[in-house]
């Protein structure tokens, strides 16, 4: 299926073939048959796992209206990658071990999975309407430099469609320098459906952004935050976030271990006090 997917979004980069609205439809029904695949390999979904994997029909009518160049349609199937991968990550309920319990209640989970490693999942409630909090981490997750230490820069390279971002991330160096200057080049998507937000996420490259002098270009991904209103209470969101790095160098696993469930307890703490303000 993967093979002929990708004849066939190559073929409507191609300029004598864009006016060909049927092969740009061909084109959207390979990609959403191929995800609803690979959806139907997790059983039991949830109720909100349905809802964003119904807002990928939506791909249709996006290549309708605009014909994406080959890249371009590479990097959307990179974006809806990573989400699926990510849904069926957090359906697995089993075998999460507690790494840290704050005096909040913040929670921070992890697992092995064979395929990708170690992951970790950040379990939070913050008292922020989800409107807000999604506005925070998606329409100006440039300025997430400016609240979150751990976090040098967040550029956007390239937008695609409305759902995806190509972006260079600087990670700011540890205290002590126990991890030097990590960067990232990710592409992001953004899906809405309902009152579910999903922001995915995997490791990219492109063309503007080549590996930076001082920055070990780490990797990351699959790995998303899910964003929705706590149930009967819509001014609290409930933010679950699945983070999967590898930040290469010669690092300890005990080191990188502890590195990465603290950042995301920092992340959460910074992150109220943003919204706070």
């Amino acid at each position: 299926m993967l093979p002929a997917t990708s004849k066939l979004c190559a073929a409507i980069s191609y300029r004598h073939l864009r006016n060909m609205t049927g092969l740009r439809r061909q084109a959207a029904v390979a990609i959403s048959q191929e995800l609803s695949r690979l959806a139907s390999h997790s059983p039991g979904p949830s109720t909100w796992i349905h809802q964003v994997r119904r807002r990928s029909s939506l791909l249709s009518s996006r290549l309708e209206d605009k014909p994406f160049s080959e890249m371009e349609m590479s990097y959307i199937k990179q974006g809806e990658e990573a989400l699926q991968k990510s849904l069926r990550i957090l359906e697995d309920q089993d075998d999460w071990k507690t790494e840290t319990v704050a005096g909040n209640g913040d929670k921070v989970l992890s697992k092995v999975l064979p395929d990708v490693g170690k992951v970790f999942r950040l379990e939070v409630v913050v008292d922020q309407p989800l409107d807000t909090v999604y506005g925070e981490l998606v329409d100006n997750m440039e300025q997430m430099g400016d609240w979150n230490p751990n976090v040098k820069e967040v550029r956007i390279l390239e937008k695609i469609g409305k759902d995806t971002v190509i972006t260079h991330e600087k990670a700011a160096a540890t205290p002590g320098n126990i991890v030097g200057p990590r960067d990232f080049v990710s592409v992001r998507c953004a899906k809405r459906r309902g009152s579910t937000c999903v922001l995915a996420g995997m490791s990219t490259t492109h063309g503007a952004m080549p590996e930076q002098e001082g920055f070990i270009r780490a990797e990351n991904g699959p790995t998303c935050m899910v964003l929705r209103p706590l149930p009967g209470s819509p001014s609290q969101t409930r933010l679950t976030w699945l983070l999967s790095i590898d930040l290469k160098g010669w690092l300890p696993k005990s080191i990188i271990n502890q590195v990465l469930s603290q950042t995301q307890v920092d992340f959460a703490k910074h992150l109220r006090q943003r919204l706070a303000r």
